[in-house]
């Protein structure tokens, strides 16, 4: 099964991973591929200010939000390959139910809660982005992990949205109403991850946050968004 893992600047056709040779960035794993993370590795934590200090980095790029180890690796081996090109980007982590966007340069804009697709996965099946949405079946409502190239565009209702991977109809968008047993806004609300799952397979997120994050950082130029893998290493 093909994965989904970037979308070009003109909206169609992919674009490889690119990973540019900066002092021995080059020689880390990519923590979006790395098998050796154990689950711990996904619990958030808040770095204290000595802790950060010590970082190989020399910085903490997280300031007191709260992520997890592997999304903070995740966005240190960005900074120092520089494989966002240049651009913003952002991090989702799945698991937490938590997006991350980023200057260009690595400074952290801010962090919100997200919605994702209904089920676990890391995969888009094949064909789902040609289906009415009333003719996805749960199992197939699932948000692909990867390396996406992502523009600002507009749906066929013609609200803006952020898109990911046209050809799966993977975008990032401000939380919509849908069904009143959906209850988008309260589960986006709460403190747990444990009932943010309710989408189609794009990400939802809270509406003052599109507005400043992703479309205040990825008008014009767009960016890359980061999407870690939630059931197993993507290599």
């Amino acid at each position: 099964m093909a994965l989904s893992l970037c979308l070009s600047l003109l909206g169609t056709g992919c674009v490889p991973m690119q990973t540019t040779k900066v002092d021995d960035a080059a020689h880390l794993p990519n923590p979006l591929l790395d098998a050796t993370y154990s689950k711990d590795a996904d619990i958030a934590f808040v770095m204290e200010t000595s802790t950060a200090g010590a970082r190989k980095s020399g910085q903490d790029l997280f300031a007191s939000e709260s992520a997890s180890r592997r999304t903070r690796d995740m966005a240190d081996w960005i900074v120092r390959s520089k494989d966002n090109l240049g651009l913003p980007f952002a991090i989702i982590d799945k698991v937490n139910a938590r997006v991350y966007v980023f200057e260009a340069d690595g400074k952290l804009h801010g962090a919100a809660p997200v919605l994702l697709g209904l089920a676990k996965g890391d995969h888009s099946v094949p064909g789902v982005g040609d289906k009415p949405l009333s003719r996805i079946p749960p199992e197939e409502r699932t948000t692909p992990a990867g390396r996406f190239v992502s523009q600002m565009g507009r749906n066929a209702k013609g609200k803006e949205i952020l898109w990911l991977d046209y050809e799966h109809s993977l975008s990032m968008h401000a939380v919509v109403k849908g069904a009143p047993k959906d209850r988008r806004a309260e589960r986006l609300a709460t403190p747990t991850p444990l009932d943010n799952r309710i989408s189609f397979g794009c990400i939802n997120v809270p509406v003052d946050f599109f507005e400043s994050a992703i479309q205040g950082k990825f008008t014009g130029k767009g960016g890359v968004v980061y999407i870690l893998p939630e059931t197993k290493p993507l290599g």
